[in-house]
């Protein structure tokens, strides 16, 4: 058995889905509601780092590597 994920582009495909599903050649499951209260992960870090001209991290980032070093 394999698991293959979907998305609906047409709503006649889901009642080609539902068909398949009675003749036992395939499961449709639901997918899991995202609840409005709950917020994406990436908004806990939206806006952690400052922003900074690229040359400003490349030398940052060229400090760190040699104290690894």
């Amino acid at each position: 058995m394999r698991i293959v994920n979907i998305e609906i582009i047409n709503e006649k495909a889901m009642t080609l889905l539902k068909g398949l599903e009675l003749l036992n050649l395939i499961r449709v499951k639901k997918d899991k509601p995202i609840h409005p209260t709950q917020a994406p992960i990436w908004t806990k870090y939206k806006g952690t780092m400052s922003k900074q001209p690229i040359h400003e991290i490349d030398q940052q980032q060229k400090t760190l590597r040699k104290e690894w070093a």
